[in-house]
């Protein structure tokens, strides 16, 4: 099929039937997993706080019609505990979390309540209620220790974090480590994604939304760190490596962590992104406002090929799909389209190439 390179995929028949415990379904990625195992045949489980006001994925494509879906917090350990007890999930999916670093360092605390405090409720639930359970971590390609050289990270690095977010995705991976090591677990590892895009991400402060709100008010887009460089990858790609890992982990896979992330054929700027997508979306030129205060990194890549190896798998939408795809989604949202069938379109283009 025109724009997709051959990859691994996930397996429908693993997925058919299985008990699946989503948290973060309200979120990006986490309102595409949902959708996906839905379409797979599993029964899905979902916890999250409720969508955020504005326009989300998890509304517009009517996610909540497809799962079972729960809003709570993860910092109250009874509620989240209560809803692992009833489902009894075979295959845990951790999504949910603060994922923006500028909101992280308005509120440092609850950002690691969230990623680090939730995290271990989490865990002390399935500790309680499903021992056996698949269970993948969802951290961040912001764990390691960057010194800004651009060398693409491996999974033995350093972790760290210059910002709260990145500082509580390091934590809550030596958090899940430690655990697995204490109590013996088999089936628990994380999973180290890049910066993902794609269709139904309208959060504050990332890229492609903000592309999306300046075609809307036909205003020029600011750009704190045009020259800054990530690992860009699609949604769609991302919940592959994400899926076919855990499908490994119920078998005989020992590896513990995996970066799920682009070729570096992806790792492109910021301005390259924006200019791409403008291209296509329309909207004025994009204009440089620097930040002083800014703690992100410039220089930000992750090496895969551990990943690549041990699954199989590897992106399927690259160079010039990556962004048309992107394109597609957004430009049926602003013509009003039925987003929800716009969204199991492209799950099934993906799945069916």
């Amino acid at each position: 099929m025109e724009g997709l390179a051959v990859s691994r995929l996930p397996n429908p028949e693993f997925w058919a039937g299985k008990k699946v415990f989503l948290t973060g379904q309200t979120g990006f990625k986490g309102s595409w997993a949902a959708l996906w195992l839905g379409e797979m045949g599993a029964h899905v489980t979902a916890f999250s706080l409720p969508p955020e006001e504005g326009d989300t994925h998890f509304v517009s494509a009517n996610i909540a019609a497809r799962i079972n879906s729960h809003f709570g917090d993860l910092r109250n350990y009874d509620e989240l505990n209560t809803h692992i007890a009833r489902s009894q999930p075979d295959v845990v999916l951790h999504m949910a979390a603060q994922a923006l670093v500028r909101r992280s360092v308005r509120d440092p605390l609850g950002t690691f309540e969230t990623n680090v405090n939730g995290t271990g409720n989490l865990l002390k639930a399935i500790k309680a209620h499903a021992p056996n359970a698949v269970t993948l971590v969802v951290t961040s390609d912001k764990v390691y220790r960057n010194d800004d050289l651009g060398r693409a990270f491996i999974e033995s690095d350093p972790l760290g974090g210059k910002d709260p977010y990145s500082a509580s995705k390091a934590a809550c991976e030596i958090l899940v480590h430690s655990w697995a090591k204490t109590y013996a677990v088999e089936k628990l590892a994380t999973v180290r994604g890049g910066n993902v895009i794609g269709g139904g991400d309208f959060s504050e402060d990332r890229i492609v939304p903000d592309i999306v709100r300046a075609v809307q008010t036909n205003k020029s887009l600011a750009l704190r760190h045009p020259e800054a460089t990530r690992p860009w990858q699609h949604v769609l790609d991302c919940l592959t490596g994400y899926f076919v890992y855990m499908e490994e982990l119920s078998g005989e896979l020992k590896d513990r962590s995996l970066n799920i992330g682009p070729t570096i054929d992806n790792v492109i700027s910021v301005s390259e992104v924006a200019d791409r997508l403008q291209t296509i979306l329309g909207g004025p030129k994009w204009h440089h406002e620097p930040d002083p205060n800014s703690v992100e990194a410039k220089l930000l890549s992750i090496d895969a090929n551990r990943a690549r190896a041990a699954l199989g798998w590897d992106d399927r939408l690259t160079g010039d799909a990556l962004f048309s795809w992107t394109a597609k989604w957004y430009d049926a949202f602003l013509k009003g389209e039925d987003m929800e069938q716009v969204s199991l379109n492209q799950i099934r283009e993906y799945a069916g190439g």
